[in-house]
């Protein structure tokens, strides 16, 4: 087929031209009653309201089995379709490397590994000097010869399948433009995120959801992003993994949402690139959990806990002689592999008589057994679960240094028993001179706006810094946006100005936004705190607001000389 494809008479603007046809007087063909019908539906639902409808593009039974073979590479026969790779043929199932996973789910190809698969939607390839046609689009699957007698690249597989599949690809590729991602509207993009509403982080939900919300308005009241009002979705993920699992499917699979926004489930942070990897959805924001294994999809600004402890275990080691100091990693469930990748870091750096102890919700056990000689305790976890576990120990007549990520514990820890002042050591992801003057007053007036005050700092920041990043993605992405497209925009982005934090950039395999970064560690005192920051060696005295108590916690306080700045 050398000319474009003719407009599809299912698309709207098709119909349109044929609703005069209504007032006739000649009866009118099944096939154009078809027509008409789904033209009303369309208008109603447009009338409505019901995005839902508008948003979803309506596949022929040979159409979404094309989808299907595009994005997972199967077939819709019993024989696999298969692959066949380099010069030597190697053969592989279709599904190991279905055309999504080169070309994009939008069909505009994603650079990886030094190659860029070019566009592949019908309009590309129909419009180019040698177009294409369905024969040639068979010769150029099957053989790896384009229409002007070319060979393609090398890295590009040649495919075994059956005409019938055959014929269900070339009936999607011609449907792929129109294929839009849910959430994106022609007036409004959805927003998804994951918020607790009762349990020990309820409080840090109502948080992230009201300055989230106040983002989200601020946008709107400029806007939008390209004309689209942004809204946002919130879901409980509930008590457990099994809630929050189901949340989030609910969201994925029924939500009619674009992307996750700063999500708030610790008992995901594990799992989010392999339950969000088949709908492609990109996540932007702080992960208030350990973290997994790395995805392309999940973006965060700043580094997580995980990386935070790991600055801590160089610290402690450097505080300590790790041959000789009784230590103890104590985990939920879900950090399971956070704690052990950890321990393999500290016994790298000489921690021999190194223990774990995994608890179960919703605090650690004080029954549970703790060594008598216990020195050091590297802690992951909730605020409450922390402040639980400190008044176990004080009860045991034990008050070893406490090692923590002020990201998951907040200003909870504040709560210690006395015999912890200058025993607990909290990572900050930032330093005060990160944030600018501008940064702080735009972020206070999200907080006045947002009925919010000064607890949380470290929730709201990486909340705020979410929100930026996340919209500057989406104005890069362009109006003719797609998950993949915001993928690859972020995945370029390199040295945002948020006024919050550092600078956020990424790259191919980075996926934390100020990696590099130094982390600040302070020491809780009783009455005393030496807040994020560079610290002096000296000890000096100077105002400083308390973590979690905002401008009443403002006291004289006493910086700790044994404080310093730690690079991940």
């Amino acid at each position: 087929m050398g000319a474009r494809a003719a407009p599809d008479a299912r698309h709207p603007v098709a119909a349109k031209s044929r609703t005069r046809r209504v007032h006739s007087p000649v009866p009118m063909p099944e096939r154009g009653k078809h027509r008409l019908h789904r033209w009303r539906v369309w208008l109603l639902a447009a009338l409505l309201g019901w995005a839902g409808l508008v948003g979803a593009l309506e596949l022929t039974a040979e159409e979404a089995a094309g989808r299907r073979l595009y994005r997972e590479g199967v077939g819709a026969g019993e024989t696999p379709v298969e692959a066949r790779l380099g010069p030597a043929g190697t053969s592989l199932p279709a599904s190991a490397v279905p055309c999504a996973g080169c070309h994009g789910r939008d069909g505009r190809g994603r650079p990886e590994g030094g190659i860029r698969p070019p566009e592949i939607t019908w309009r590309h390839l129909t419009s180019a000097r040698s177009a294409y046609d369905e024969a040639s689009l068979a010769r150029a699957l099957g053989e790896g010869i384009d229409p002007a007698g070319e060979r393609l690249d090398p890295a590009m597989p040649r495919f075994v399948m059956s005409w019938r599949d055959l014929a269900n690809l070339g009936a999607y590729l011609k449907r792929l433009e129109e294929d839009r991602d849910p959430g994106l509207h022609e007036a409004r993009l959805r927003l998804g995120t994951l918020l607790p509403s009762a349990g020990p982080l309820a409080a840090a939900g109502r948080t992230v959801g009201a300055l989230l919300q106040a983002a989200l308005d601020e946008f709107n009241r400029a806007g939008g992003v390209h004309g689209r009002q942004l809204e946002l979705v919130i879901a409980d993920p509930g008590p457990d993994r099994a809630s929050a699992e189901a949340a989030l499917a609910g969201l994925v699979e029924g939500g009619d949402v674009f992307a996750l926004l700063a999500p708030l489930a610790p008992a995901l942070a594990e799992r989010y690139g392999e339950l969000l990897a088949p709908g492609g959805m990109p996540l932007v924001g702080p992960l208030p959990g350990p973290g997994g294994e790395a995805s392309r999809l999940v973006f965060a600004p700043l580094p997580g806990p995980g990386e935070q402890l790991s600055a801590l275990a160089e610290f402690a080691a450097g505080e300590s002689a790790p041959g000789e100091t009784p230590a103890l990693i104590v985990y939920p469930p879900e950090a399971a592999r956070q704690a052990e990748a950890l321990a393999t870091r500290l016994r790298a750096r000489g921690w021999q008589r190194l223990g774990l102890l995994g608890y179960g919700a919703p605090a650690p056990s004080g029954a549970k057994p703790l060594a008598a000689d216990l020195q050091a305790l590297f802690f992951l976890g909730s605020g409450e679960a922390l402040v639980a576990l400190g008044t176990a120990l004080d009860g045991a007549g034990l008050a070893p240094r406490l090692y923590a990520s002020a990201q998951q514990v907040a200003g909870a820890a504040l709560r210690l028993p006395p015999a912890f002042s200058g025993r607990l050591f909290l990572a900050y992801p930032l330093l005060p001179a990160d944030v600018t003057p501008a940064g702080a007053q735009a972020l206070e007036t999200l907080r006045r706006r947002a009925g919010l005050d000064e607890h949380q700092p470290a929730l709201q920041i990486g909340a705020y810094s979410a929100a930026l990043l996340l919209a500057e993605g989406l104005k890069r992405a362009g109006r003719d946006a797609s998950r993949e497209r915001l993928v690859s925009e972020l995945e370029n982005l390199h040295a945002l100005q948020t006024g919050v934090t550092p600078p956020l950039g990424f790259g191919p395999g980075r996926r934390v936004g100020a990696a590099g970064r130094t982390s600040s560690a302070w020491t809780w005192r009783r009455g005393a705190s030496s807040p994020p920051g560079a610290m002096s060696r000296r000890p000096r005295e100077r105002p400083a607001i308390l973590p979690g108590l905002g401008a009443a916690g403002r006291r004289r306080v006493g910086f700790s000389p044994k404080l310093g700045n730690r690079a991940f």
